[in-house]
Order: C-alpha cells, then sequence, then structure tokens
C-alpha cells in the first residue's frame, strides 16, 4: 500500500524568516491520522530565509538528520562542535542524553532542507553530531545510504536507529528499485522533479507513505532526486 500525501495537504507555518511544511504532527499542527511512521517521528520541509535560523535550544533522545536541498546551514552545539552543510550533503545529531544547538543559514540565499527525526533504539546514550558530503554522482541511477543503523552500510553516518536514510538522483526515464525486508515501512519524498512509485505518480515534495510493499520501483518522469527512509 502506498498512500500519496500531496504536498498542498501537509500542516504547516509561516514565520516569516521560517516557512516549514510537516509531514507529521509537529508543534502546533496536529493531525491524529499522521503523528509517526513506524520509528519515523518528523519529517519537515524547511525553507530558512538568508542570514536567519533556528537559536540554541534542547534535544534529548531523538536522532535527528538533516538533508540540505538547497543553501547551507550551520551547526554548532553544546558539544562544541562546529560546521557547515551544503546543498546534497547531510549532517546527524544522535541527541541521546541532552544537547543544545543552533541551526542558522548564513547564506545570502533561503536555504531549504528536510530535517527528518527517527527515535532512537536505545536512550540516555552521549550525544554526537556529524556531517558528510555525498557527491551525487555517488548516489546517480540507484539509492544509496546517507545515514543508517546498519553495520553493512560502513559509509553512511551513523545512527542510533533500525533505520537508514538514503538518497538517489534519476535522469528522466531511469528507473531504479528498493527492497524492503517484511515488516518494514518506508516513507519517500521527491526533493525534486517527478516520479512514479509502483505506479503511483509524486510531485516534488510529495510524501508517500509505504507498507505492506516489498519490492519499491521508482521511476522518473523527469530529472529527480530522491529521499528515501526505511523504518521498523
Amino acid at each position: 500500500m502506498i498512500e500519496r500525501r500531496p504536498f498542498e495537504s501537509l500542516g504547516g507555518a509561516d514565520h516569516g524568516w521560517l516557512k516549514a511544511k510537516h509531514h507529521f504532527s509537529f508543534a502546533n499542527y496536529y493531525d491524529p491520522k499522521r503523528t509517526r511512521w513506524g520509528a519515523l517521528r518528523v519529517w519537515n520541509d524547511d525553507e530558512i530565509a538568508a542570514d536567519s535560523g533556528f537559536p540554541p535550544h534542547p534535544h534529548a533522545d531523538m536522532e535527528i538528520i538533516t538533508f540540505v536541498r538547497q543553501g547551507a546551514i550551520t551547526h554548532t552545539d553544546s558539544m562544541k562542535n562546529e560546521g557547515r552543510t551544503g546543498a546534497g550533503d547531510v549532517q546527524v545529531m544522535s541527541a541521546g542524553s541532552g544537547v543544545r544547538h543552533s541551526e542558522y543559514n548564513l547564506e545570502p540565499e533561503t536555504t531549504k532542507i528536510f530535517q527528518i527525526w527517527i527515535e532512537p533504539t536505545e536512550k540516555g546514550r552521549p550525544p554526537s553530531w556529524g556531517a558528510k558530503p555525498f557527491p551525487k554522482q555517488d548516489r546517480s541511477g540507484r539509492f544509496v545510504a546517507l545515514a543508517s543503523g546498519k553495520k553493512e552500510d560502513e559509509d553512511a553516518l551513523p545512527i542510533r536507529a533500525d533505520a537508514r536514510v538514503l538518497g538517489a538522483t534519476l535522469k528522466a526515464g531511469q528507473t531504479t528499485e528498493y527492497t524492503l525486508d517484511e515488516g518494514r515501512r518506508a516513507y519517500l519524498v521527491p526533493s525534486t522533479g517527478i516520479v512514479e512509485v509502483n505506479g503511483v505518480r509524486l510531485t516534488q515534495r510529495d510524501g508517500a507513505a509505504v507498507q505492506n510493499e516489498r519490492r519499491l520501483k521508482v521511476t522518473a518522469l523527469e530529472d529527480a532526486e530522491i529521499v528515501l527512509v526505511d523504518v521498523a
């Protein structure tokens, strides 16, 4: 079963400096039918104006993955980590026993991100942070693990969750496949472009909630970049 969630149907808020869309209930947006998808708790589609951002705030016991769609995000935290993550790249913060961090767009243009929260398999661990560039050619025509709790995904940023965050870039007409283990769920969003997933058409920034499907066949109807989360 694949449930298409059109971008226009998502909850959201416009704070001026931040335009946010929420695939799941978040902050002042609540939909009892969209509170989570397995261990996936949050998928926010944020547009952050130049020279603005999120001041220091706390998190605990959550795996927070940020995929930068456009521009760059600059991170600082109470662990003394600092880093700038640019378009197409990924950062991961394991909030663990508790951490404060800030995220700012210090660029002269709007920064666009997907921020994904996944519940960890263990609580109270020491917090950590990491970031990594993922050249688009490495995920051309196929899904590549960007962040993962699977030991076999050695090149992915580690997370403390029974989950994978994957990315793929497809040219118009290209098809790739992804296999879900039995009992797993997936959530898929085209960051750009139009795709079909097992015949279900998704336009840019639509969500697809997937369950009881073992094989996902993804075809690009135009050049597309896709983010997929595989969770228990």
